[in-house]
């Protein structure tokens, strides 16, 4: 039978209750100064993990930290600095001409606005919610693969194209916890509900999760 929406909206506080109280220190763990800081080490995360990203972000940002110097740095340069994050030819290209935008549209300032950031060379609408919420902390529902994957395990979608997820998110998660929903998510993925992996006798969202392994189940109430 199919859950109201009503059940869903429960079921979720309960959820995000339960993450915010086992994850207390949850947050963005890319490292950044500034959004635009923020806007680049995300377009570098595509494909990449974000300990890798941050291994490479200092001394890109050493030599680049804003969009005006970005915008003049050679572009071989960027993708030599970038190289060990993987795809980067593409993302040096993107940063460079994300970069140049920002110096003729925005006077080298990231645009806190969702429309305006997904313009940007590079820019999806993942990395312009990241932006947002956790650069300028206005509300966006970020969906990665974490996401993707935990959301339709706890039955709260059956999508897979993230901006149908987030679509159907957001009546679910009150909209004060949509940035932070997104950080506990991540972190439950890499702890617990791992892919390959996922931990279902120690996770805390077991009795909340209808895809729990009925095997994994009986070992939790021993």
């Amino acid at each position: 039978m199919r859950e109201s929406l009503k059940n869903k909206q429960l079921r979720m506080q309960r959820i995000i209750t339960t993450l915010y109280e086992t994850y207390p220190n949850s947050k963005c763990s890319l490292e950044h100064r500034s959004p635009f800081q923020l806007l680049i080490s995300t377009m570098l995360s595509a494909q990449c993990t974000d300990d890798r990203v941050n291994k490479v972000t200092p001394d890109l940002f050493k030599h680049y930290p804003t969009a005006q110097s970005m915008a003049s740095a050679p572009v071989e340069h960027l993708a030599e600095l970038v190289r060990s994050t993987g795809f980067f030819n593409s993302k040096s290209k993107n940063m460079s001409a994300c970069a140049q935008t920002l110096m003729q549209e925005h006077q080298g300032e990231v645009p806190a606005d969702l429309d305006a950031l997904v313009k940007l060379p590079g820019v999806g609408r993942k990395t312009a919610n990241v932006v947002l919420g956790t650069g300028f902390h206005i509300p966006g529902l970020v969906v990665d693969t974490h996401v993707i994957r935990i959301a339709n395990l706890l039955r709260m979608t059956n999508q897979k194209d993230a901006v149908k997820i987030e679509v159907e998110l957001q009546p679910i998660i009150e909209k004060e916890h949509w940035v932070m929903f997104t950080h506990l998510i991540i972190d439950h993925g890499r702890a617990v509900c791992i892919a390959r992996r996922p931990q279902c006798h120690d996770c805390v969202l077991a009795e909340f999760c209808p895809s729990v392994l009925p095997e994994e189940a009986i070992n939790r109430k021993k």
